[in-house]
């Protein structure tokens, strides 16, 4: 007996997927393994060896072995979930499936659908556990540096001198020399560490406006990220979209936009600099002027005094401020009209700050808001010309443990079975989601009473608990409450291990396995041949059109 036909097989499979919740979700086609291109590096001491060079080099070496010559991208988005550990992506796709009615354990985030994956390691030179400022260099120049770096190579924390002479050029700073487009779009400060990495050079990111900047290193030449973002938009006419907060980094101490009192003491209005190099532009600072700006380019939305709210506290109203989703298709419909191509940083800063306070709640609805502007994403682009990166900078210290039954609420109480919850050693219950240390330690504060604590917690003159709080009466789903810390902390710290890479579009393949976090930079550069064109121009590139060598100083200035 003959087995059936082809088409017999497909037309049965086809009426599988449409009956089975499983086939929802058609699996993402396999990619073939591009061609690798050999990059000589030599070896070396560590870490007394990793020199810049060094950094680059060996990150360029990567990249090519694993083929990201072979890509062709006219455009490049790059998604950076600040602090968005593996815990994080799990227990917020979990999140997502569950406030869509499901059990949530079998629910894919966005980019979870992407072909390619691979591990980054995000340590700095020097630190274990690492810092958003150095991870994004890394990530934005392909040169790993020092905890608090801006767009510099390793060196002193606080010196401005010797950091003038360590600029580091990034892929903003190319695609824009390149005649491409380029974009930031962030929910935090413009002038935060992960959007200031990719137009800003100082040695410790808390130079943010004159106001923090050190008068050693005013008198030394240093000038501060703000004006160091209006000197970057002069200086090479980009980026063409900004849409952020951290309005006070801009204004001078006076109260210039409605309800906005500014901290610059050098009395320059920087929006009003922005506006007067960019007559035809439009700054916005609200979802009016932000829906009524569509057709302007180029555009500066500075939407908060700091950074912009989270997304369950967000002002909806057109008073308020647009969400990630909807300042990603601005963003992309804008660069779009560029036919050179375009580059574009999409950060959920959020994600970070409520990690850092203790509030799964939050640090899981911002992941889940940006897996909506990675969706608008895809669905605006192709996979044939647009490379798609989702990445984070570093981890966070939030725990998945217990052994909870299918469909347990993430935020809840763990239960394994039967009517009541599992019980630790003491008889009490415990939730699903804890952090190894922060704000949430349960003794009391000079804030909040001992027990669970709530959202926004300032953990002040804290008192040793006297054990654990009972939790049985207690709504552990609230936005609000904060998850238990083993270890009290005014702030949740990062994690130190690795992070997750998810991409699609050419030159994606290259990414697998485990990588420095730099070979993202080099992955980035050498699938855009706009990029690699303009590097290989200032003659850093190999015979095989690679390029290895780390550009100096000099290229760093707009050509």
């Amino acid at each position: 007996m003959t087995g059936p036909s082809r088409a017999t097989l497909a037309v049965a499979l086809a009426v599988t997927c449409s009956t089975l919740a499983a086939c929802a979700s058609a699996p993402a086609p396999r990619i073939a393994a591009p061609a690798a291109v050999s990059v000589d590096v030599p070896a070396i001491a560590h870490p007394a060896g990793e020199t810049p060079a060094w950094w680059y080099r060996s990150g360029a070496a990567r990249a090519a072995g694993n083929g990201a010559m072979d890509g062709r991208a006219k455009n490049v988005i790059v998604f950076l979930g600040d602090g968005m550990s593996l815990t994080t992506v799990a227990a917020a796709r979990i999140f997502a499936g569950q406030q869509a009615g499901n059990p949530g354990e079998e629910h894919l985030l966005a980019w979870e659908h992407f072909p390619a994956t691979a591990f980054s390691k995000t340590y700095n030179t020097d630190a274990q556990t690492p810092d958003s400022a150095g991870t994004m260099t890394a990530i934005a120049t392909g040169v790993k540096t020092h905890i608090g770096a801006i767009g510099v190579s390793a060196g002193g924390h606080n010196g401005c001198a010797q950091s003038r002479g360590n600029r580091l050029q990034g892929w903003l700073a190319l695609a824009a020399d390149a005649g491409m487009g380029t974009g930031i779009v962030t929910t935090a400060r413009l002038t935060h560490a992960t959007p200031a990495a990719t137009y800003a050079h100082v040695p410790n990111r808390n130079w943010e406006s004159d106001a923090s900047l050190p008068d050693a290193a005013r008198a030394a030449g240093c000038t501060d990220i703000a004006s160091q973002f209006i000197d970057f938009a002069r200086e090479r006419g980009a980026p063409q979209v900004v849409l952020a907060g951290g309005a006070r980094a801009f204004l001078p101490d006076e109260e210039v936009l409605p309800g906005v009192r500014g901290k610059r003491r050098d009395g320059r209005n920087l929006v009003a600099e922005w506006q007067a190099l960019h007559p035809e532009g439009a700054f916005v600072h609200d979802t009016r002027q932000f829906e009524a700006a569509r057709s302007a380019s180029p555009v500066l939305g500075l939407f908060e005094p700091g950074h912009m709210q989270y997304e369950h506290d967000r002002d909806r109203g057109p008073g308020g401020e647009p969400d990630l989703e909807a300042m990603t298709r601005f963003a992309i419909q804008s660069l779009a009209r560029n036919d050179a191509g375009y580059v574009l940083l999409v950060e959920s800063g959020r994600i970070d700050h409520a990690n850092h306070e203790g509030n799964a709640y939050r640090a899981l609805d911002e992941t889940v808001a940006m897996s909506r502007a990675v969706q608008a994403a895809v669905d605006m682009t192709s996979a044939e010309d647009t490379l798609i990166v989702v990445t984070a900078d570093h981890s966070h210290v939030l725990n998945f443990a217990g052994y909870p039954r299918r469909g347990n609420p993430i935020l809840g109480k763990v239960h394994e079975g039967g009517s009541g919850p599992a019980l630790d050693a003491l008889g009490l219950p415990y939730t699903t989601l804890s952090y190894a240390n922060g704000p949430g330690y349960p003794g009391a504060s000079a804030t909040q009473p001992a027990g669970p604590k709530r959202h926004y917690h300032v953990a002040r003159g804290v008192h040793a608990a006297a054990g654990r709080p009972d939790l049985s009466r207690v709504d552990t789903t609230d936005p609000d409450y904060l998850q238990e810390a083993l270890v009290p902390l005014d702030a949740e710290t990062h994690g130190g291990e690795d992070v997750g890479i998810w991409a699609r579009g050419p030159g994606s393949a290259a990414f697998r396995g485990t990588l420095e976090q730099n070979v993202i930079y080099h992955v980035i550069v050498q699938a855009t041949p706009k990029l690699r064109e303009r590097l290989c121009a200032s003659g850093t590139c190999n015979a095989d059109g690679v390029p290895v060598e780390l550009p100096a100083p000099g290229e760093v200035a707009a050509p």
